[in-house]
């Protein structure tokens, strides 16, 4: 009698990136400032961790929720845009949820649109009844299109939505836009948003149960220290007691400030991390409220 299966307990932690493209080196670069390193194999598919027990899976992006769901990686980097579509396809198929966005990671912005043609005099989304909608994400428009109550039909291709209305192919797109400018090269122009998407971090439903679990929690929380930190200064000032309220209704970007008092007199030193531009403009409007001896300084690490 074979003994009972027992489920795969892992040690490792395994993210999943893309190989190449806009999220790729972005991807890179925020996990190597979380104190993450690497060997890269020979064939560019795989990267070992050297600093700590997390490899790099490098595929592409498409492939990530499907890895994940699969149980092939743990973890994954990819638009949210890719993670909400093929979320949708498992939906519309009877499989139950099998990932969810962990972390926003603040880059690779873009939106999911419905653009027409330059010539159209757009006067709503009622314009779309009975249309031909060309797209790469036929689960997103299609929720879109029945919450709007449009009939159309959803042309889905695999690329070059943007030039399927001069071919023929279609009245209309629903395609990524950032600048505008592949848009634009086409005679298109943008007249709604269906969905904001930027890069997150991906993950399956549960937590993990091994020892993947504790280092997963500890790579969230050096995530929120460097997505915290991308934006924040450290502000160091001197100002009088009494001058004190004034100043903190110019800071509302700031966390609790440390307050010192200084040779035991109406003198104040404060140190702040502040979330918000430190401009020169603000440290301008500081110092007319009392502010001596400004000081900004940058913000290498933090950690909650």
């Amino acid at each position: 009698m074979s003994p009972p299966a027992t489920a795969v307990v892992r040690d490792r932690l395994r993210i999943a990136i893309q190989k190449s493209g806009r999220l790729s080196d972005p991807a890179r670069a925020m996990l190597a400032s979380c104190g993450l390193s690497w060997r890269e194999s020979r064939d560019r598919l795989f990267c070992h961790g050297e600093s700590l027990p997390i490899d790099l899976l490098l595929v592409r992006d498409d492939d990530i929720p499907g890895l994940i769901a699969d149980g092939i990686c743990d973890l994954g980097v990819v638009g949210s845009n890719v993670l909400i579509e093929q979320g949708g396809e498992r939906i519309a198929r009877g499989l139950a949820p099998a990932y969810r966005p962990w972390r926003e990671l603040g880059f690779g912005g873009c939106r999911l649109d419905v653009a027409v043609p330059d010539d159209w005099e757009w006067t709503g989304t009622a314009q779309l009844q009975g249309k031909r909608i060309a797209t790469s994400y036929p689960s997103i428009l299609a929720q879109w299109l029945l919450e709007q109550g449009i009939d159309a039909d959803v042309v889905v291709l695999s690329g070059s939505v943007e030039i399927a209305p001069r071919l023929g192919q279609a009245d209309a797109v629903c395609d990524l836009v950032s600048s505008g400018a592949t848009l634009a090269a086409n005679q298109l122009k943008a007249v709604t948003t269906l969905l904001e998407s930027q890069a997150v971090l991906a993950g399956p439903i549960a937590d993990f149960k091994d020892a993947r679990g504790e280092l997963a929690a500890m790579l969230l929380r050096r995530l929120d220290g460097v997505l915290r930190q991308k934006d924040s200064r450290l502000l160091l000032f001197q100002a009088q007691r009494s001058q004190l309220a004034g100043l903190m209704r110019l800071l509302p970007d700031v966390e609790a400030p440390t307050v010192m008092q200084v040779d035991g007199g109406d003198s104040l030193a404060l140190q702040a991390l502040c979330h918000g531009s430190m401009t020169w403009q603000r440290l301008e409007d500081l110092k007319r409220a009392g502010a001596r001896g400004l000081m900004v300084l940058p913000v290498e690490r933090m950690l909650a």
